[in-house]
């Protein structure tokens, strides 16, 4: 099969650590787009960034770019495409995708008129009327972008973000990319110490845990493109075998959590067991005005409640002084804090050294680091 151009989907504002984790992932022709980035590479490919990705949502096979400003053009572009080089006679292919700043601005539309071009495709290849969609999922998603149309099959299944340590979680809970994202922001070591206050399910603990031991976030899970026989499944064996190998078991990284919720402290500890992560991880319950610098080193990366998620302004906002109150600066000690808050300097009591805009879904955010 000739190269394949890939798109891995993102959080707006991550697009920058996905490019590289790819690049050090060894794949080829990286480029980064708004909440997006390519990449070009064989079948295998996918592979290496699905087990890999740790700041990727999926990993797709782009197979068309062009332009659609009417439903018969964007029939028409979908219909011209290969389907039966990716879709058999009885596999599933269900349909979703988005459509921002263009003419066909209505989804179900755009489903049901991609869906009636693939069929259509189809019919002339396998010489049937019908479809029983029984066999493996082959989704297809699409994207209209100002009129340009992104057709793509995802390879990945359930979200990347859903590494599956996390069957349940505390109210409002941080994406599992987000934290990965958030834990390479503030550069955390393998022989680091982490801590993270406001712990909640313990997604910060854990993927801090993850990064430090270099435990490839896919490697105990499953991606679609398994089920379709376009990569052998010795391909998946190799090289999950050798995100194992790759794995520091006697990494000196401890991560200490905190939170005022009792009910949080366990769930926290029961995820980081079913993330294999609990050697290296200690949470208890605590309010954040008892927090300490204890240690000569310290690296703290923290969610905070947000007023609109969690809280009333103002109580946040209490929580933002007291949080300006106990992380002093010192020496060998750096915080990290997201918040939608943009009075959260002024709150804390110091203007951070360096912001970074990222988004948590929609809601716009930023990174506060402190390290000076």
């Amino acid at each position: 099969m000739d190269t394949i151009t890939y798109v891995c989907p993102c959080l707006l504002g991550v697009e920058g650590f996905v490019a590289q984790e790819l690049r050090d992932l060894g794949l080829e022709n990286v480029q980064a787009e708004n909440g997006r980035v390519l990449f070009s590479g064989t079948p295998e490919a996918m592979v290496k960034a699905n087990i890999g990705s740790r700041y990727s949502e999926r990993v797709e096979i782009l197979l068309a770019r062009f332009e659609a400003r009417s439903f018969e053009e964007l029939f028409q572009g979908v219909r011209a495409l290969p389907w039966e080089d990716w879709i058999g006679s009885e596999d599933a292919f269900p349909v979703r995708g988005r459509s921002l700043s263009s003419k066909l601005a209505s989804i179900p539309d755009c489903q049901r008129i991609i869906k009636k071009a693939v069929v259509e495709r189809l019919k002339r290849t396998y010489r049937v009327d019908w479809f029983k969609e029984t066999g493996p999922v082959r989704q297809i998603q699409f994207l209209i972008m100002k009129d340009t149309v992104s057709v793509m099959l995802d390879t990945t299944g359930p979200a990347l973000h859903k590494r599956g340590y996390r069957k349940s979680s505390a109210e409002a809970p941080i994406r599992e990319t987000l934290a990965a994202a958030m834990v390479k922001a503030a550069r955390v070591r393998s022989d680091g110490t982490f801590y993270d206050p406001f712990c909640g399910s313990g997604t910060l603990l854990i993927e801090a845990a993850m990064t430090a031991c270099h435990i490839a976030p896919g490697m105990a899970r499953r991606f679609s493109a398994e089920n379709w026989g376009v990569v052998p499944a010795s391909a998946w064996q190799r090289e999950r075998e050798a995100a194992r190998a790759a794995v520091l078991r006697d990494a000196a990284f401890q991560a200490f959590g905190s939170d005022i919720d009792g009910a949080a402290v366990a769930l926290a500890l029961d995820n980081a067991r079913k993330a294999g992560v609990i050697s290296k991880i200690r949470v208890e319950r605590a309010d954040i005005a008892d927090f300490r610098q204890e240690t000569e080193y310290g690296c703290v990366v923290t969610n905070p409640p947000y007023g609109e998620r969690l809280l009333d302004i103002q109580t946040a906002q209490g929580l933002y002084r007291t949080m300006g109150k106990v992380f002093q600066p010192e020496h060998g000690w750096s915080f990290t804090i997201i918040s939608p808050d943009e009075e959260f300097e002024s709150c804390f009591g110091r203007r951070a050294d360096k912001r970074r805009k990222l988004y948590n879904g929609m809601l716009k955010c930023q990174l506060y680091q402190y390290f000076r």
